[in-house]
């Protein structure tokens, strides 16, 4: 198949792009390097069966042009990072509503099958945990910015899913949890590579809020392996799945066992939210998957510890 990926030198659609290339299918990347980098693909960039545009997803004509010549669409072009939708809150509604409202309005033109890339963010405070896919959805006010990704990725869902019911558009939506490993940035406030970093240069670890937030950190080999099946399976049409693990750690012992693994002499330090954000920040105390929707439809079972993902995101900075 020929495979449109948009936001394909991103983290996640770098791996999704060698994964579908080494199942022998012709990928497509679009990517406009606003957070994705062309060194995520360094290792395929000359693959003869690899084809990649360096422009927007608002540029129309080569999106008329790119899904009409392929058979299915990875929608992974999106603001990321808290730091980043921070700083950038514009730029992070205009991408992520704008985007979408494009490539749905092409995919239904020429009726292609479409991922959405959604996020463990639409869940936003809710504390009905393990969050189940049919779950409330519990928000923060407007004036707080961190809270406009998560309200724009919950239009993308509502947008695919009205193209579903009105246009019979096929459609499979993904919220990804917390999905790391190597070649991750942290220069948009991902903690994982961060926390690797400083750790690395015996910086300090630096914690945001009091550390006792907790989070679920799913290995990137295992979450691409999931949204392929999602993807290919025909039952998961005009479904949402949650994607990720439920294997919980506190961003504290993150820290320590960053430290641990690195015989790191850096310190913990505890920053509150407003100095490394903005005045009234709001975050989700914790974020935890019912997974058991997609290990039902697809067998899906994540299988990288969180121990071993960070050793290899450990080795890869090193390098």
């Amino acid at each position: 198949m020929k495979i449109l990926i948009t936001g394909g030198s991103g983290f996640i659609g770098s791996y999704l792009a060698e994964y579908l290339l080494k199942s022998g299918h012709y990928v497509v990347i679009l990517d406009n390097l606003s957070t994705g980098r062309l060194a995520n693909i360094k290792n395929i960039y000359r693959h003869k069966n690899l084809e990649v545009h360096i422009d927007t997803i608002f540029n129309r004509d080569l999106m008329d042009e790119l899904v009409k010549g392929c058979d299915q669409i990875y929608h992974l072009a999106a603001a990321v990072g808290v730091r980043f939708i921070v700083d950038n809150p514009v730029q992070t509604i205009e991408t992520n509503v704008g985007g979408s409202e494009v490539l749905l309005k092409i995919a239904n033109k020429y009726k292609k099958k479409i991922l959405i890339a959604s996020t463990s963010e639409v869940y936003g405070k809710s504390d009905e945990l393990p969050f189940k896919e049919d779950a409330m959805r519990v928000y923060g006010p407007t004036t707080i910015r961190r809270w406009s990704y998560a309200e724009s990725k919950a239009i993308d869902e509502f947008l695919a899913l009205a193209y579903l019911h009105e246009k019979k558009l096929p459609v499979v939506i993904a919220r990804l949890f917390n999905t790391v490993g190597p070649r991750q940035s942290g220069q948009y406030g991902m903690v994982v590579p961060r926390f690797v970093q400083q750790a690395l240069l015996d910086h300090p670890i630096t914690v945001y809020g009091d550390g006792k937030q907790s989070r679920c950190f799913g290995y990137v080999g295992d979450i691409v392996e999931a949204i392929v099946k999602l993807m290919d399976n025909e039952k998961c049409i005009g479904q949402i799945y949650n994607i990720g693990t439920s294997e919980e750690i506190t961003i504290y012992d993150l820290a320590k066992k960053v430290k641990e693994l690195t015989n790191s002499k850096s310190q913990i330090k505890l920053i509150p939210y407003e100095e490394a954000y903005e005045e009234g920040f709001e975050d989700m105390q914790r974020r935890i998957p019912d997974l058991s929707k997609a290990g039902r439809d697809i067998n899906y079972k994540p299988k990288v510890s969180l121990t071993r993902i960070l050793q290899e995101i450990i080795e890869y900075y090193k390098k």
